[in-house]
């Protein structure tokens, strides 16, 4: 039987929001925009972007949390991820953002679930105090040919079997490379837009709705044989 593998971007995508802009209009000053357009424009990579993002901040403990507790998440994440439990279906989480936020909101939102929340791997960037703001913290060193903060594309790689049948959800620019590396990428936004330039193997989504339907229809077929269906 083949593995299935989905592989989940966080912002933008498990929760509605970027929580991590969220945190930069909130608690940075506007030159945060200003690095985001060097990023977005290609001047720089993500790794840098966000270094230098993080040094803006300004906010305590307390600010902090009590912006995260009003993140929600994709209303139909959770029932993804029941569904996706109950076939078999490995599900990771691969985020450019920051471990204290992810964790956070996760948490909030899955504090009926917890047993779901033990079993989902999540691989992202550390938000860390230093002295009276922020510092950020990166697992591979040193990063990929692109500058990424946290190698989507590498960590799909790293976490699958050549056999497997490896899917992937996301909304950004910070996703383009794991579109790259997976069989099929449910997109929107950003990365729909991407797919659409670059010719990729996609499915336009809008919800957890959409893709948990999706895996539902084709979990027997994906069980059996690689997958192969071209989605231009």
């Amino acid at each position: 039987m083949k593995t299935i593998h989905f592989f989940l971007d966080f912002d933008g995508t498990i929760a509605p929001v970027d929580v991590v802009d969220l945190l930069l209009e909130r608690f940075a000053g506007e030159e945060w925009k200003d690095v985001e357009k060097e990023w977005v424009s290609g001047k720089i990579g993500s790794r840098e972007c966000l270094t230098r993002q993080v040094e803006l901040l300004k906010a305590s403990p307390q600010d902090m949390e009590k912006l995260v507790s009003k993140i929600r998440l994709d209303k139909y994440f959770i029932p993804f991820l029941k569904k996706a439990e109950e076939l078999g279906v490995l599900v990771t989480i691969v985020s450019d953002g920051f471990d204290l936020l992810i964790e956070q909101v996760l948490k909030k939102n899955l504090e009926k679930n917890l047993g779901l929340l033990k079993a989902l791997p999540i691989f992202s960037n550390k938000l860390r105090r230093n002295g009276a703001g922020f510092k950020a913290l990166f697992t591979d060193d040193p990063p990929c040919e692109h500058g990424c903060a946290n190698c989507k594309a590498a960590l799909i790689k790293k976490l699958t079997a050549p056999e497997d049948n490896v899917f992937f959800v996301g909304d950004g620019l910070s996703d383009r490379y794991a579109a790259h590396t997976a069989h099929l990428t449910f997109a929107k936004g950003r990365l729909l837009e991407y797919c659409l330039e670059k010719n990729l193997d996609y499915i336009a989504y809008h919800d957890f709705q959409k893709v948990t339907e999706w895996l539902v229809d084709n979990h027997s077929i994906l069980r059996k044989a690689s997958f192969s269906k071209k989605n231009p």
